[in-house]
């Protein structure tokens, strides 16, 4: 039955990429706030849907590990919001350009995706002990997101990959016009608007260093694990368009994502000493700090 269900995942997914870029968004357009939400609780209720299809068709602890996987991914991604807005910001990308470099740059998110999480299945079912180093890893993580500070300065202008792609690639100073590369005097250049993607790019690969070993914690089932990360990363482009005016004022929703690392790492490395966690009180735990965090959040708003 799992394999019908990839199936119809794949249908789904190959779908509605093609229904987006094909004709929802064959022109450049500012994401208002209404198509934002209505995409946003689209993707939510589609990946409640195939959790209630897993549910019935594989059973119950699936379902929770999946829901708990999706939640977990889905926090995670807010920080990679907050790096893609400063992105934007900083190479002063018009907003009816923002979809097509998130499209895009999602699109590339999705195959490398595919490639980590097919590699540390593979990894973890031949040492599986690995999974003792992903629980430090998020523990570590967890604590150190207390800490820091999601306003803290990021310096585009001296970062290592924009050194490393001018160096690799030939790029021109005119406007992009929506365009990737194009041609100047018979000579072939790329646009800011394919750094900006190479950008996107990168920092979904440094993000996942955290949020698959995160996924990986609560399980090791390979269509569990893709399937909820890449319900995730597609409703993300609506989410960007949604909170971009709001995402300041969950000021808390980091340290709800600072204790559920550190829970998702402290329930790995309680395996050691033969302690076991039910996916369902997971579920929950994750449900509760993300709640909370939010409720604190209105509650104790942010002063300015």
């Amino acid at each position: 039955m799992q394999s019908y269900l990839f199936i119809l995942f794949s249908v789904i997914i190959v779908g509605f990429l093609a229904v987006d870029l094909g004709y929802f968004n064959r022109k450049n357009h500012k994401i208002e706030f209404s198509p934002a939400l209505f995409q946003s609780l689209f993707w939510i209720a589609l990946a409640l849907g195939f959790s209630f299809l897993i549910f019935l068709f594989i059973g119950r602890d699936p379902a929770a590990e999946f829901l708990s996987a999706y939640v977990t991914e889905k926090m995670l991604s807010v920080d990679n919001l907050f790096v893609m807005m400063l992105i934007f910001s900083y190479f002063k990308l018009e907003e009816k350009y923002h979809h097509r470099a998130l499209f895009w740059g999602i699109m590339g998110a999705l195959v490398f995706r595919g490639i980590f999480i097919v590699a540390g299945v593979y990894i973890i079912h031949q040492f599986y002990w690995v999974l003792y180093i992903f629980g430090a890893i998020l523990i570590y993580t967890g604590v150190k997101l207390l800490k820091d500070k999601k306003e803290k300065h990021i310096d585009f202008q001296h970062s290592k990959i924009i050194k490393f792609a001018h160096k690799i690639f030939p790029f021109t100073a005119s406007h992009h016009g929506g365009k990737f590369f194009l041609q100047e005097n018979g000579k072939f250049y790329f646009t800011s608007l394919f750094l900006i993607v190479i950008l996107i790019e990168a920092t979904d690969i440094i993000f996942a260093v955290d949020s698959i070993p995160a996924v990986f914690a609560i399980s090791q089932n390979l269509f569990i694990v893709f399937t909820s990360n890449i319900f995730a990363i597609m409703g993300l482009r609506a989410l960007f368009f949604l909170v971009e005016s709001v995402l300041h004022k969950f000021h808390h929703l980091q340290k709800g994502l600072a204790f559920i690392l550190f829970f998702i790492g402290a329930k790995m490395l309680s395996g050691i000493v033969g302690v076991h966690i039910s996916s369902l009180i997971s579920f929950g735990i994750i449900m509760f700090a993300l709640g909370s965090s939010m409720i604190l959040s209105v509650i104790f708003p942010k002063k300015i």
